[in-house]
């Protein structure tokens, strides 16, 4: 991005181990609708020995880039250290215990004010609430990551995510982190939970284990944990429009059904039953309440407005095929996938918040290997719709991406990714490899501010410092690997409640009519990390860690 036309031989760069030059290759971009800059793009294709490259203007360094086979790997690792911090019940990164209270049942199957145990599990965001529309996904696609690309995951961390190998990688400790807190919100055969707290937990910023929120039962007390009945639902003003629970049991369904699988071939056996008979009695309760819980809010009309289910059953229905071999989970996953067909959040310029979600449908690829070549095509053809719907939007930006700019973009970005992953395992086709390299690359700092959307990623380069935490905030330690909402629409964070910025935008610049982002504590839309996006990231840097 320049404030002025660049000329060819402007640039060039050099490689710091010896000084080598290389000339460097501009092509100009369009900037229809993002500013007054002038855009272009730098070829690096020559820069293929290991090391770090500096790009210079004259004798001015103006950039700096590294190259090497170990720099995924690196930031796949890194997505755990976020990961970890979010952990509830323990907390390794404050080394301490946290809402050993959790909670009191509303809407629950035995009635409400019971004591329920819905310790553990991960924080959502830069709050504390937890969601299983959420955590569902976030231990599904880390097991995923896991069994698609088993290959070189460290083994540094314990079981609670202290430093210390146990002999299992941790990626599958952070996994476990997520399944056992599902097989605590599945108590039983007909018993489902799918939040806990609400947004009374936005007090401002608080150590999770001394949290000052109160439920009605006094500060760092009990807090509520609503069971999934299928119904609207909400303590307080606003109410949710829930119609049935599939969407968290299919996804908690297809989680335990993968972890089976894998922990069976870990010869723990036990372990591997209990995951397959959750798995089997969450199906059940997927296909008994079709349609989708929806999260509680309380005072805010904030909430995760997820719509969608039948994707959900889907991926369960083939999980548990691939882990059992009945027949009939086929029947009913291809009745699924018909009934979701193309529809996906990657087909559309907006949707409310987390209104499509998950938002890459993990159905169609996990079928696509048990059905025959007809229908194979079906499913592949579903992505490539939502895909050439992509593609036509991302030949208007200038840095080539076309997913929408909606809340969590970023967490839609990595998803995107994964779908063509997907669809290029399950086709051969490239066409869509460009896009899945640019959203890359926007991930990772090719966007309008310049800014990997990564905490800590990379280590010497510009990436966002101050998020919208909790932890963050009481002690200014960055960690990495923690996936950021990224940029919004402008036309969104003009109509955004209770937001206010605490620093001067040293983006302010850079920021033009079409989208904002802001490295601001103040910014809870565009900087706070989120857990399931960071798990979707894991998987992205999983793929080119093995590429």
């Amino acid at each position: 991005m320049s404030e002025k036309p660049v000329g060819e031989n402007a640039l060039i760069w050099r490689r710091q181990s010896d000084l080598k030059a290389y000339p460097v290759k501009l092509e100009p971009l369009s900037q229809e609708g993002w500013g007054e800059w002038a855009y272009y793009a730098i070829d690096v294709t020559k820069l293929n020995t290991e090391g770090g490259y500096v790009l210079y203007r004259g004798n001015m360094p103006v950039d700096t880039i590294h190259v090497g086979p170990s720099l995924y790997g690196e930031a796949r690792e890194a997505g755990l250290d976020f990961m970890r911090q979010q952990q509830c019940g323990y907390n390794p990164f404050i080394g301490n215990y946290c809402h050993s209270k959790d909670g009191i049942s509303f809407y629950g199957p035995q009635g409400d004010s019971l004591v329920i145990d819905a310790r553990g599990g991960w924080h959502d965001a830069g709050d504390q609430l937890k969601y299983m529309i959420t955590a569902t996904f976030a231990t599904g696609i880390l097991l995923k990551a896991y069994e698609d690309y088993p290959e070189g995951w460290n083994d540094g961390y314990d079981e609670l995510g202290n430093p210390g190998a146990n002999d299992w990688e941790d990626i599958l400790d952070e996994a476990r982190w997520g399944l056992d807190w599902i097989i605590r919100m599945h108590p039983d055969p007909n018993s489902l939970y799918h939040q806990v707290a609400d947004d009374r937990d936005h007090i401002g910023w608080k150590w999770p284990q001394s949290d000052s929120s109160d439920y009605g039962w006094g500060p760092n007390s009990y807090r509520p944990v609503y069971g999934a009945n299928g119904l609207p639902q909400g303590l307080g003003k606003f109410k949710s429009q829930a119609t049935g629970i599939a969407n968290i049991a299919g996804r908690a369904a297809a989680a335990c059904a993968i972890a089976s699988r894998i922990w069976w071939n870990k010869e723990e056996v036990v372990k591997a039953a209990l995951y397959l008979d959750a798995a089997a009695h969450l199906y059940n309760l997927g296909k008994e309440k079709p349609g989708y819980q929806q999260g509680n809010s309380y005072g805010a009309p904030y909430r995760y407005l997820e719509n969608t289910w039948a994707d959900d059953m889907e991926w369960a229905a083939a999980e548990m095929y691939a882990t059992t071999r009945d027949p009939s989970f086929i029947d009913e996953a291809k009745k699924y996938a018909r009934i979701i067909g193309a529809h996906s959040v990657q087909r559309y310029d907006t949707a409310r918040h987390y209104e499509i979600y998950p938002f890459v449908n993990m159905g169609h690829s996990a079928l696509f290997p048990w059905v025959d070549k007809k229908f194979q095509d079906t499913l592949a053809g579903y992505y490539r719709e939502s895909l050439e719907a992509t593609l036509t939007r991302a030949e208007q930006s200038p840095f080539g991406v076309g997913h929408p700019f909606i809340w969590c973009s970023n967490n839609v970005a990595a998803a995107l990714i994964i779908q063509i992953i997907e669809y290029e395992k399950m086709t051969g086709d490239q066409t869509f490899h460009p896009l899945l390299l640019r959203t890359r690359d926007w991930l990772l700092g090719t966007n309008s501010w310049g800014t990997s959307m990564v905490t800590g990623i990379p280590f010497d380069g510009d990436y966002p410092k101050d998020v919208h935490t909790s932890i963050y905030a009481l002690t200014h330690q960055v960690v990495r690997g923690g996936l950021v909402d990224g940029p919004v629409k402008a036309s969104i964070f003009k109509q955004l409640q209770g937001l206010t910025m605490e620093n001067p935008d040293e983006y302010a610049a850079f920021q033009n009519p079409t989208v904002v982002y802001h490295d601001d504590i103040g910014d809870y839309s565009t900087n706070e990390p989120t857990m399931d996006g960071t798990a979707t990231l894991i998987y992205v840097m999983a793929y080119f860690s093995g590429h």
